[in-house]
């Protein structure tokens, strides 16, 4: 069976600041070398990749560079980047919005977009008229459209609104009701970018529900566009990601996200080797650490209840004896509350065996709510005493714990444990 979707050497190019060539005469060069002598644009050769953090060199710029993929029948396909990485050209070219610069892309079946909030809605239609108008666009007849309509306009939940124009909906109800109208009127492919961003948790929910079905139940095809990445982890089976208009990874949905944690790092952070604000005697410093997820991809983000590796590289100043060294990991929340800590001679942990300056915190399952934690330490000598404390600083390194579940509540910690180690780990050199 052929694919649902392919694209095919996919390319966008915009040129900076003008629709056209400019002059007349550079456009009727195009279109001579293109039309007539069969040739590339001429206009093509020049360009930059699209990159956000590097100042424009010349008048053209790639918003797609190269896109090659095949998106199956009943696939569900998560899309994931930063703001300008390309995701939402991607989508209106499906949607043929916009045409590709070069390349072929290849749709079997009638799409319905969403790809803004009341996309293809006229304000000043009422909402009854535009779920007709939408319809014969897909193609619809007005008996079949009708026949869902009563499904469509209580799936938004606009009942009262639905014979007001939609002018005068808000952003909430124009979402509502476009993603009821592409979801309920049979589409082979739908195309769906960053919907749940504008609904509240009830339409969410729905929303998502409501993708799984004509997914898992009808066969027909869902591209999905959204920064949330625990949706995308409930909803999609795929993902590729989009840096700088260029496809950077294809695979799993889980595997997407985890690409996507990795890359999403602030780049602008003091390095750890250069902190002054640290205590100890200096002949155990630490100058790095390196959060992994299970794949052993460095991150900066994890999902609450998923596996975390804390890895800590260290520089020594003298001889020093590791089977002596004490070391204390402490993961503190906003309110500056230490929620958890492991501690080594607890667990007995010995350190002789280290090699290259480089021992783990491995956390099997980090069971914590959702939020951005400091992670502290303190490395001693012999005793945990202040004398005897190499290194220490209180929030060396940012966690974030992203919520796991789209719907269901975090890990209800009882306040009366203090920071009792409630979440199993183990030193590893």
């Amino acid at each position: 069976m052929p694919s649902a979707i392919e694209f095919e050497h996919i390319s966008k190019q915009y040129r900076l600041g003008v629709v056209s060539s400019r002059t007349l005469g550079a456009d009727l060069g195009r279109w001579w070398q293109m039309s007539v002598l069969g040739k590339e644009d001429p206009y093509l050769k020049v360009g930059e990749t699209n990159d956000r953090a590097a100042a424009a060199t010349s008048d053209f710029v790639w918003a797609l560079r190269d896109i090659d993929f095949k998106v199956e029948q009943g696939e569900v396909l998560g899309i994931i980047g930063k703001n300008g990485a390309g995701k939402s050209t991607l989508l209106k070219l499906l949607s043929k919005v916009t045409g590709p610069t070069t390349g072929q892309i290849r749709a079997r079946g009638r799409i319905a977009s969403l790809l803004e909030v009341g996309t293809g809605f006229h304000p000043e239609l009422t909402g009854r008229e535009n779920v007709y108008m939408n319809g014969a666009i897909l193609g619809m007849t007005r008996r079949e459209i009708t026949s869902k309509l009563d499904e469509i306009i209580q799936f938004a939940g606009v009942e009262k609104y639905i014979d007001t124009p939609t002018k005068r909906y808000s952003s909430g109800m124009s979402v509502r009701l476009g993603f009821a109208v592409a979801s309920h009127l049979d589409p082979e492919i739908m195309v769906v970018d960053e919907v749940l961003a504008v609904g509240d948790a009830e339409f969410q929910k729905k929303a998502i529900g409501k993708m799984r079905e004509i997914s898992s139940q009808e066969g027909r095809t869902v591209l999905f566009v959204s920064h949330n990445m625990t949706s995308i982890r409930n909803l999609c089976q795929s993902g590729i990601v989009l840096e700088n208009g260029m496809v950077s990874f294809s695979g799993t949905a889980e595997q997407a996200v985890s690409k996507y944690l990795s890359i999403n790092q602030d780049e602008n952070t003091q390095k750890l080797r250069d902190r002054t604000d640290r205590i100890g005697n200096g002949r155990i410093r630490v100058t790095d650490i390196v959060l992994k997820n299970k794949d052993g991809e460095v991150v900066v983000d994890t999902f609450a209840g998923d596996p975390l590796t804390i890895e800590f590289h260290l520089e020594t100043r003298g001889e020093v004896d590791f089977s002596k060294m004490i070391v204390a990991v402490k993961l503190i929340d906003n309110y500056g509350t230490t929620v958890t800590m492991w501690v080594s001679d607890e667990s007995k942990c010995d350190f002789s065996a280290i090699r290259d300056g480089v021992f783990s915190l491995d956390i099997p399952h980090l069971n914590m709510r959702p939020n951005t934690y400091n992670l502290g330490f303190q490395i001693s000598l012999g005793t945990t005493g202040m004398n005897d404390w190499c290194d220490a600083i209180g929030g060396a390194a940012k966690v974030s714990v992203i919520n796991n579940s789209f719907f269901e509540k975090g890990v209800n910690l009882k306040e009366d444990r203090g920071y009792i180690p409630l979440i199993d780990a183990k030193f590893r050199v």
